[in-house]
């Protein structure tokens, strides 16, 4: 063949190779189109039943906002009432006060007062005389969204004996159906999807798609990476490929997606349902879920990092430098994000806010990382599975580490019970306000709080914790402040110690999830003895806000057993190659600072018809973040990854 024509061959080639990723592009961009247009769809369907229905005449709907119902209380007694109410998810709160409602005229009709009440945990409500201020009757109930009720307080045959029952007038709308549709939506999707990657693989199938399409197209289809992984060549994610499997755990990522999704979709609102924001202080939501697993996996992947890199031969000077300047990186970035206006000139430092997500990430990352190069070895030791010690020789192996981490956790057990606080009892875990009956209005969070406002000043911390909204706490408090970042480390460290478990027993599947499993249930058995199983009565409560201890150990316990699943389906049997989740989590800090930085901005949020709907709330957030997904996934595909 001469020459001109080998030019004109590679020429039609490249060509040919080039239209076959304009197909491939623009495919990929209807598909991404027509989910969203699902998506939506769905969504307005949901927002449909969210709406209250016109059968009922009486229903005061259109006053009353998301979580509220209206009630009417009737008095038929010729004695003033007040109203007192507490929520049955405040521990130890007082009654307080909601109204009063006047006695009936001697010669008639009964007094009806209304009142607006939650909806989110059932109330307690307690009338009480206004003369002697005695307790009258007392009535346990769980209102439904934008329902109309009514309570009547009438005498019984006995002038002294007061009755209280609770009518409804008209039933509630159901605020939970969005999510159901929502659901369906996606596992829709999901399901297409499936399908899509089981029919693609049959030989009928291929056979068709080679008639049909160009070769290139057709086996970039069958080879997508929407079905099985392929190993990742790219050479920008090399430091953190553990160098003993000689490919990327594709189960860390998912895992890191995962976490990172559920974070966006919470930060961004959650459809304004409760369980999907912070619990005001002790339990859990879904939204306290999120953060400590993205600690877990950091340390996880520092683990795999820098063995790899020593092993590559990166000297440790080196690499302690890297980790100081992307610690650094990581906490200006943070200084920045979590303060609004930074579009709006320079940062005023009164009230700069110095915590948050990303200097606490960036601490975590600081310790964790050096402490790991510290006692990290150039070469894995290759013990024989006869040695003695050989089932924990992942922990042996590193018992300086370990020391230092039980004496830092030391410090915070000291800080936290044996730590002075003004005006506060020693070893106090509350949140202040009316809670423990309201004897410790100024302490929340106790030796963590008073630490932060002692170090950072008050108007360098959080402002509205979500303590204010069940406790009505009025001191500042940070749930990323000083004394829990011991507790972050501990989080990491433990991320850590599931990555020396995948380098010590690589390949060995079942030895890594037998290890897993084990870690997973004496965190748990810690967990039971530190809660005694319960929200508010154990040694240590379970406490987003503080990072206690139980905390860590409850949500390193979930991590353990989650990464079980994650790593069977995704690296060990290839069941499941991540999708979608596994896109976000290669880009973790783009996607994170993106969706903090673009959070007011088209088409992350706009203009609703009705902001006191669950199914609108619902809707934005789900589009904004599933928009994330798709720009994770479209900077995947074009080998566009940001690393600090």
């Amino acid at each position: 063949m001469k020459k001109g024509e080998i030019f004109t061959l590679r020429k039609d080639r490249k060509e040919e190779a080039v239209r076959s990723d304009v197909m491939a592009s623009e495919r990929e961009y209807r598909w991404t189109v027509c989910a969203v247009i699902v998506l939506l769809i769905g969504l307005c369907a949901a927002h449909m039943t969210d709406r209250p229905a016109s059968s009922h005449p009486h229903r005061k709907t259109s006053v009353l906002k998301m979580d509220e119902a209206s009630l009417s209380v009737t008095n038929e007694i010729e004695n003033d009432m007040m109203l007192y109410v507490v929520s049955d998810h405040c521990y130890k709160c007082l009654p307080q006060l909601l109204g009063i409602i006047p006695a009936r005229p001697a010669s008639g009709t009964p007094t009806t007062v209304g009142f607006v009440v939650g909806t989110q945990h059932a109330l307690t409500l307690q009338l009480n005389s206004t003369s002697a201020n005695l307790e009258q009757c007392k009535v346990n109930f769980l209102f439904g969204e934008q329902g109309n009720y009514s309570l009547w307080v009438k005498n019984l045959n006995e002038p002294s004996l007061v009755s209280c029952s609770m009518i409804t007038d008209s039933e509630p709308i159901n605020s939970y159906l969005p999510i159901l549709f929502a659901f369906l939506v996606f596992a829709l999707l999901a399901a297409l999807s499936a399908v899509w990657n089981t029919v693609k693989r049959l030989d009928v199938v291929t056979n068709l798609l080679l008639c049909l399409g160009s070769t290139v197209e057709t086996e970039r289809l069958i080879n997508s990476e929407l079905g099985t992984p392929n190993r990742l060549v790219d050479a920008s994610m090399e430091s953190i490929i553990p160098a003993t499997t000689g490919r990327r755990l594709r189960s860390l990522d998912t895992f890191r997606g995962l976490a990172l999704v559920i974070m966006v979709f919470v930060n961004y609102g959650g459809g304004r349902y409760w369980f999907f924001r912070h619990e005001s202080w002790n339990g859990l939501t879904v939204a306290d879920l999120v953060f400590p697993w993205f600690v877990f996996i950091m340390g996880t992947s520092i683990g795999l990092s820098l063995s790899g890199s020593l092993r590559r031969g990166v000297k440790r000077t080196h690499l302690l430098w890297k980790i100081f300047w992307r610690s650094l990186q990581l906490f200006l970035i943070g200084v920045i994000i979590v303060n609004p206006n930074y579009c709006q000139g320079p940062l005023s430092w009164d009230s700069l806010r110095i915590p948050g997500v990303l200097q606490r990430l960036g601490f975590t990352y600081l310790v964790v990382a050096i402490l790991d190069l510290v006692v990290a070895r150039d070469r894995l030791t290759n013990l024989s599975s006869e040695t003695c010690w050989y089932s924990v020789h992942d922990v042996c192996l590193y018992w300086p580490a370990w020391l230092f981490v039980i004496a830092f956790e030391t410090i915070w057990l000291c800080l936290t019970f044996l730590l002075p606080v003004p005006d506060c009892p020693t070893g106090y875990l509350g949140p202040g306000g009316i809670g423990d009956f309201g004897q410790y209005q100024n302490c929340t969070g106790g030796a963590a709080g008073y630490i932060d406002r002692w170090l950072l000043g008050n108007n360098h911390i959080y402002q509205t914790p979500s303590s204010r909204v069940v406790y009505q706490s009025v001191m500042p408090f940070d749930p990323e402040g000083v004394l829990g970042s011991i507790n972050s480390v501990l989080m990491a460290f433990l991320g850590l110690q599931a990555g020396k478990i995948l380098l010590h027993y690589r390949d060995q599947h079942r030895q890594i999830i037998t290890r897993f499993l084990i870690w997973g249930f004496i965190l748990g058995i810690i967990s039971a003895v530190l809660t005694k199983c319960s929200r508010n009565d154990g040694f240590i409560p379970v406490n987003k806000n503080l990072w206690s201890l139980s905390y860590v150990t409850t949500l390193s316990c979930l991590a353990f057993v989650a990464l079980v699943v994650f790593y069977y389906l995704v690296d060990v049997k290839k069941w499941w190659s991540g999708t979608p989740f596994f896109y976000p989590g290669m880009n973790s800090i783009l996607v994170y600072v993106g969706h903090e930085v673009f959070e007011e901005y088209f088409p992350f949020r706009w203009k609703m018809a009705n902001n006191q709907s669950h199914a609108e709330h619902l809707a934005q957030n789900l589009v904004a973040t599933s928009i994330w997904v798709i720009i994770a996934y479209l900077l995947y595909r074009k080998k566009i990854f940001w690393k600090i």
